[in-house]
């Protein structure tokens, strides 16, 4: 748990960083709230049933009229109990609850030039992906050796709505595909032997991100200059 901590620590600082060093001329910080949902060895398709609340705050800079650097900390639970699907499934009644923290940094590329005042629009679909971290906590009993922090890959779909030139809000969904089976604390296992608490080693698990958010633009002032120099 110290070496999850440390790992996760370390790597939200080097996130907020360059979060801070990348501010550029329209800058935003936002708060979202939503749910985690997940899909592995005991859920096969996305369950609205398995949702459960997170919440997100992020800083974005806008590198240009269409495209956006977006560094963010979510953070909330996750979990699942088996849905059966086969004998194996039902004899294996297995189900996880954890708590897991996510740090990210992704691009957006947004489809409509929203940021135009010559035609303003007051929304934009947008894409986008990136890399970050996920750590985990809860997992009573492992059934394999691994680490509790672990890469991931973000990436999914949403859309942008204008209130005012300051304020506006957004919609998001997005999809984690990790390289890591035991999310669930379900995975590989002696088929010789059944227990029936193995799962599929050649399907990792993935977890999602469905929120809403608000979002503060800043604007930079420039600082006037001594023209006699």
């Amino acid at each position: 748990m110290m070496i999850f901590s440390k790992r996760l620590s370390l790597v939200i600082g080097i996130i907020l960083a360059s979060a801070i060093s990348a501010f550029a001329q329209r800058s935003e910080v936002g708060f979202g709230i939503g749910t985690f949902n997940y899909t592995g060895d005991l859920v096969r398709t996305y369950n609205f049933k398995y949702s459960k609340p997170a919440a997100t705050v992020f800083y974005r800079s806008n590198l240009s009229s269409v495209v956006s650097f977006r560094a963010a900390i979510t953070a909330g639970k996750i979990g699942a109990s088996e849905k059966p699907i086969d004998a194996f499934a039902s004899k294996r009644d297995a189900s996880f609850d954890l708590f897991l923290m996510e740090a990210s940094t992704v691009m957006e590329y947004h489809f409509l030039n929203w940021r135009e005042t010559k035609r303003f629009v007051r929304f934009t679909p947008y894409l986008f992906g990136g890399l970050g971290l996920f750590g985990i906590s809860g997992n009573a009993e492992k059934t394999a050796e691994y680490s509790n922090v672990q890469a991931v890959i973000p990436f999914g779909v949403g859309v942008k709505y204008v209130y005012t030139p300051k304020w506006y809000f957004g919609l998001e969904l997005g999809i984690r595909k990790t390289f890591f089976d035991y999310l669930d604390n379900v995975s590989a296992g002696d088929q010789r032997y059944k227990n029936f608490k193995y799962g599929n080693p050649n399907d990792n698990d993935v977890y999602y991100f469905l929120g809403i958010s608000i979002t503060r633009t800043f604007y930079d002032i420039p600082c006037p200059k001594n023209p006699y120099k």
